[in-house]
């Protein structure tokens, strides 16, 4: 069977959350992206209010992106991988990743961030699978239309078993482990024997073990 290592990204594999690192690398590109600041802003404050789900408060955040095809968005990513996001990882974190691997376990990434741009990741050696919020394409275009749910939850477990069934993988849940900064992770945590909190400061009711990363 096999064993599993799973991460998530945003403050878990790096220090800052990659979403508003991708905006600010895309207003260094064009800065009148920034217009879409005072919009993103907005929404965000009715996230924080009730009034707008995550998923509608993403969608408008990321809208910078509509329009953008698919080849100038792979030149865009990559060089945000090379600019900015490999910047930002914890060294515990690819260590961690290095030690397990060189154990046997399958390393997978799991965020609720888009997945067009965390494809990026597939560059750290080690990992296996990457996976992500999808967001549409049409006509060879993006758009900030989230497909399906939020990549956040549960959803993340069904996603993941998803991903395990295609594979046709049968793994060791016992003997795998989950790495995340949040107990929004709580699902993920649920199904490995060995849940670990990064660098986690708040109440921890279920007593995972808390590592701190630098």
């Amino acid at each position: 069977m096999t064993k599993l290592a799973v991460f998530d990204v945003d403050f878990t594999l790096t220090r800052r959350e990659t979403l508003m690192e991708f905006y600010i690398f895309m207003v260094k590109k064009d800065p009148k992206l920034i217009l879409y600041a005072p919009f993103s802003i907005f929404s965000a404050f009715l996230f924080v209010l009730g009034l707008f789900t995550a998923k509608k408060a993403k969608e408008n955040f990321i809208s910078f992106i509509k329009g953008i095809s698919e080849e100038n968005m792979k030149l865009l990513t990559a060089e945000f991988y090379e600019k900015r996001l490999c910047k930002i990882f914890y060294k515990d974190a690819l260590d961690t990743i290095k030690k397990l691997k060189k154990e046997g376990y399958k390393i997978y990434l799991i965020s609720a961030s888009a997945e067009f741009y965390l494809r990026e990741l597939y560059k750290i050696e080690e990992v296996d699978k990457v996976i992500g919020t999808i967001f549409s394409v049409e006509n060879g275009k993006h758009y900030n239309k989230i497909i399906g749910k939020n990549c956040k939850g549960e959803e993340k477990v069904r996603r993941l078993l998803e991903s395990l069934k295609k594979d046709g993988m049968e793994v060791d849940f016992k003997n795998s482990y989950m790495f995340s900064d949040s107990l929004s992770d709580l699902p993920l945590f649920k199904i490995v024997g060995n849940p670990c909190l990064i660098n986690y400061r708040k109440n921890n009711p279920y007593n995972i073990k808390v590592l701190n990363w630098k």
